[in-house]
């Protein structure tokens, strides 16, 4: 097996491993697209796992993020990028401690893309950790939707625009698209972020009104879908949509997610109206 072949069976293990909701629908994808989609994933969960460690203390993630921000802006150097990291070996997950390897699983004439959107995202996250997460109003709550989730959409779009000139996507639509599913987590991981203190609910806000804003970024996320002429990036974006609408109705009653059954249920459905 080649070194990029290896590198490519390695991606997909990792992913498998951080996200099986995202590896089911990757899946959907032609296999370069499928590539370059993994790979910028990859790059995001690997700053995301920074932002959302439960015991790095805050001024490490924000030198760690604004590093990696601007070190993403320029040519990425792995050697330093390793001794950056070196410190914290023992505290971050697999996904991070390779970020160079994902850099260079992507194609070259789409990497600087993805670097500038994974740059955007840390510079965002270290801002909110500056913050402490304090979210006072909606417009604080779409601002951290936005670095966090918003701009996996924005940069999807991209891809989809790189792979195939003809899909035209809506950018407040795919800013929604994340928002909508980073919303469900919210509300999925509610009581775990109250015990590291950390409420993402704007002042005034109940439960409920975070319930009706993922519905409504989740309806234009299936907007943002319906631009798309291409069947395999049509069910990589419907699968997360309904997954996500279906973890809403389970939560409404009580339950915290769905089952792997009704998880497969929900693929086969797609891909059979599809």
């Amino acid at each position: 097996m080649s070194e990029a072949a290896l590198l490519q069976r390695e991606a997909m293990d990792v992913l498998k491993q951080t996200s099986r909701t995202f590896f089911i629908p990757i899946n959907f994808l032609e296999p370069t697209l499928r590539k370059t989609v993994a790979s910028a994933y990859l790059c995001m969960r690997a700053i995301d796992e920074i932002e959302d460690h439960p015991d790095m203390k805050a001024e490490t993630k924000r030198q760690l993020l604004t590093s990696i921000s601007e070190s993403m802006k320029t040519s990425f150097d792995a050697e330093k990028y390793r001794v950056l990291i070196q410190p914290y070996q023992n505290l971050l997950p697999i996904v991070t401690q390779r970020l160079a390897d994902w850099i260079l699983l992507c194609p070259p004439d789409v990497v600087d893309k993805v670097k500038a959107s994974t740059a955007d995202m840390a510079e965002g996250m270290a801002k909110w950790v500056d913050k402490d997460w304090r979210i006072k109003t909606k417009e604080d709550l779409d601002d951290y939707t936005y670095y966090v989730a918003g701009l996996v959409g924005c940069m999807l779009s991209d891809l989809w625009k790189w792979h195939d000139h003809n899909i035209e996507t809506d950018r407040e639509k795919a800013i929604a698209f994340g928002r909508g599913l980073q919303a469900v987590n919210i509300l999925r991981n509610q009581e775990e972020d109250s015990e590291r203190g950390v409420r993402f609910l704007p002042d005034g806000w109940e439960r409920e009104d975070l319930f009706l804003y993922a519905k409504q970024n989740l309806a234009m996320g299936s907007d943002y879908v319906k631009d798309i002429n291409n069947r395999g990036i049509t069910l990589f974006c419907k699968v997360p949509l309904a997954l996500a609408n279906s973890t809403l109705k389970a939560m409404k009653i009580g339950r915290e997610k769905i089952s792997r059954m009704e998880v497969e249920s929900i693929v086969a459905d797609l891909e059979n109206q599809n």
